[in-house]
């Protein structure tokens, strides 16, 4: 199958993108990956990523099109693939169209994941990160510490990134429904956009996806459901 899995911030779309390619034994294919792979190898596209990434910059459009082709182009994707993060804007969008048609492939699926606004908020600004050790995080809703302000597994200080702070998510957001509504747009008038609900747990959203795509439920050590 080929997927492509679409998601604001918050939505949890990188942990269900991670399960639904595992389960569906296909390539998971992120494009913060892809620039990272890229800028380690020191390809002349991850040169370019990284020039305007140090910048502060988005990578254009063109670079991030061409690590995308060249990761579409390699043969392990022959079972198929999940994409997340890719495309972002219509031009990406008429620019996958493209590299598909010329593959004689098309995607079989778009899942939008759908997520309130104020979840969202919710979700971003209560995480707290340990200045330690940024792997230990916590929420002050969802998983609050012991101690307030104090990580329970090494004593360092909690602190919440400038970009989760509830003003800078609520740009994200603004920007993220202003470029990726056209594509959603794009892909609903061929039929392929199914709307989920991201609220829930893991499993549960899980499960939706894979009713979505034709797919039984899993149980919790990812073995088929019945």
């Amino acid at each position: 199958m080929r997927i492509l899995l679409i998601g604001p911030p918050g939505a949890g779309k990188g942990t269900q993108a991670v399960r639904l390619a595992a389960y569906l034994s296909i390539q998971h294919i992120s494009t913060g990956d892809l620039f990272r792979e890229h800028i380690g190898q020191g390809t002349e596209l991850g040169q370019n990523a990284h020039r305007h990434m140090r910048a502060g910059l988005l990578v254009p459009d063109e670079v991030t099109i061409g690590v995308v082709e060249e990761r579409l182009a390699r043969p392990d994707i022959e079972r198929g693939f999940l994409l997340d993060g890719f495309p972002r804007n219509l031009a990406q969008a008429k620019a996958l169209d493209l590299i598909l048609a010329d593959s004689k492939s098309q995607l079989d699926a778009v899942l939008d994941l759908e997520i309130p606004e104020d979840q969202v908020v919710r979700r971003i600004a209560g995480r707290r990160l340990c200045r330690r050790d940024r792997e230990h995080i916590f929420h002050v809703d969802y998983s609050p510490p012991k101690v307030a302000e104090t990580c329970d597994i090494c004593g360092g200080e909690l602190y919440q990134r400038d970009d989760d702070r509830e003003a800078t998510v609520r740009r994200r957001l603004e920007v993220y429904h202003g470029m990726t509504a056209p594509v959603v747009d794009h892909y609903r008038a061929r039929g392929l956009v199914t709307p989920l609900s991201a609220i829930g747990e893991v499993q549960e959203v899980l499960d939706r996806a894979l009713a979505a795509i034709g797919h039984g439920q899993v149980d919790a050590s990812g073995a088929p459901g019945r």
